[in-house]
């Protein structure tokens, strides 16, 4: 019996995801088994040396030391703006449409409670990354989940979300290019979202942390470069997967002024911001030599080739990405996510991350994260010829 009743909030949370998954990889490691991991979205590639530099610099200078602002530093939000005019022709004012955030991940969480009050309604797609619901469940609100289907090619149907629903809607998340489906969006898509949010007076949050993550020549879209979108939407960027900065923890939000003050309200209650040697670093990486993300691409897009020929040379039915470093894979018949993960962890030693996991319209798939060397990658793909379906 626990000695401190835990909050209602943390009762609500669903299942941690990789809690079983973790269970079951220690007892396969602990039977001496070589264990790939496939299921974690942290990339392996290090942080580019002249962003590594800078950071060391700054972290010499004693005026970093101090408390930095608390909607980030002028100098990272106003390289922000202009890498926004540059990549999206998106004109943004770095005073009252940026803000700095400790990953996008932070903002993401702490933006709900800025605007919902209990029973309030989150539009949520599902599968997808779950900070989105818990987000939305630890202000007191509602999620309503959007499937994202096959046919559907991942997008969420607006069309059938109920008028009550919408309604009662304050916020919508949105996440592409996607985690975990790896589907994109183009700017007829974010052109019904804009529609859709001015009829029903709904924010807009749109996660964009994969954007710079693409192949093929393909050039994501930002949500903000559709007429009106800036007056009912925001945008979530983080430097983390760009730039191989996921422990740095930096990221930004733009757009609209009301959601970005909201934002900041509540984050300047909650944090101090944004080291500012971090931050530092940030402006090196968003305004330095972007020839690390291109071969960061090319890795990336050769590992795709490398594993999208040897799924199906073992039998799976998978599409390429154009963008993200995730595959979404189609489970063979016979198995659900759960069971053939569970398989390919027990004889392979292989680690993946069944659909279901982020959501129930994500059953029939799994996810493999492409952040595993080529060599250790074409053991994975050996191990997954060795079965049989």
């Amino acid at each position: 019996m626990e000695r401190f009743e835990k909050a209602e909030r943390l009762k609500q949370l669903p299942p941690y995801l990789f809690k079983e998954i973790d269970r079951k990889k220690a007892e396969v490691k602990a039977r001496g088994v070589d264990i790939i991991d496939l299921g974690v979205g942290d990339p392996d590639l290090p942080t580019p040396e002249h962003i590594i530099g800078e950071m060391k610099r700054a972290v010499d200078d004693p005026s970093n030391h101090q408390y930095p602002s608390y909607s980030g530093m002028s100098d990272f939000k106003e390289v922000v703006a202009r890498w926004y005019g540059d990549r999206f022709n998106v004109d943004l004012d770095p005073g009252s449409e940026v803000v700095s955030l400790i990953g996008s991940k932070e903002g993401i969480a702490h933006l709900p409670m800025a605007f919902i009050n209990p029973g309030d309604v989150s539009l949520v797609p599902s599968p997808a990354y779950p900070v989105y619901n818990i987000a939305t469940l630890f202000a007191g609100g509602e999620s309503y989940f959007m499937p994202l289907l096959g046919e559907n090619d991942f997008l969420p149907d607006l069309t059938v979300i109920p008028e009550d629903v919408a309604d009662r809607a304050k916020l919508m998340f949105i996440n592409y290019p996607n985690n975990p489906t790896s589907a994109v969006a183009d700017l007829d898509f974010f052109r019904r979202v804009v529609s859709f949010s001015e009829k029903h007076g709904i924010l807009v949050c749109h996660d964009a942390a994969y954007t710079e993550m693409a192949f093929d020549g393909y050039r994501p879209p930002s949500f903000l470069e559709v007429d009106g979108a800036k007056e009912v939407g925001m945008e979530f960027h983080s430097l983390s997967k760009t730039y191989n900065m996921t422990g740095w923890r930096i990221g930004f939000a733009v757009g609209n002024s009301e959601g970005v003050a909201g934002l900041g309200a509540i984050k300047s209650n909650i944090d101090s911001g944004v080291f500012q040697a971090v931050q530092r670093a940030g402006i090196e990486a968003i305004s330095g030599d972007q020839a690390c993300v291109a071969e960061m691409n090319r890795i990336y897009s050769g590992r795709r080739d490398l594993m999208v020929q040897g799924l199906r040379e073992a039998g799976f039915d998978v599409d390429p990405p154009r963008a993200t470093f995730y595959l979404w894979i189609r489970v063979p018949g016979g198995y659900t996510s759960a069971s053939l993960a569970t398989r390919l962890l027990e004889e392979t030693g292989l680690v993946v991350t069944p659909g279901n996991g982020f959501g129930e319209p994500g059953e029939g798939y799994f996810r493999i994260a492409l952040t595993q060397n080529r060599k250790r990658l074409g053991e994975a793909i050996e191990r997954l010829k060795g079965l049989k379906f």
